[in-house]
């Protein structure tokens, strides 16, 4: 089994900043792919920013320049800095790896919980 625990969302005033983490645990060989995504009420979840094994990073349009994506060395963490928030940035963010298992050895897609951002003042 593999786990993935978010944290690190809240609520917070616009033009304000937070981190979130996404913890990976578990039956892992590798990891090839970790990304950021979003789902807002009433909205279909999009990405928001990836990175992957080799370092190469993606963004959405609309959090260019505001929201960093980065790792630790050992895979076992991954984070988003997000600054400037904004209202319309205000969604619950989960965290989906490509995980290579050790046993049975085979790639499959995990997500976390997820973690709500809420953007208001």
């Amino acid at each position: 089994q593999v786990q993935l625990v978010e944290s690190g969302g809240g609520l917070v005033q616009p033009g304000g900043s937070l981190r979130l983490s996404c913890a990976a645990s578990g039956n892992i060989a590798s990891i090839n792919y970790m990304g950021w995504y979003r789902q807002a009420p009433g909205k279909q979840r999009e990405l928001v920013a990836s990175i992957t094994s080799g370092g190469n990073t993606n963004y959405a349009d609309s959090v260019k320049g505001r929201f960093t994506i980065s790792r630790d060395k050992g895979w076992n963490t991954l984070y988003l800095q997000m600054n400037s928030l904004k209202p319309e940035d205000t969604a619950v963010y989960s965290c989906k790896a490509v995980v290579i298992t050790i046993v049975p050895l085979d790639s499959n897609d995990y997500w976390g919980q997820g973690t709500q951002v809420t953007v208001s003042s």
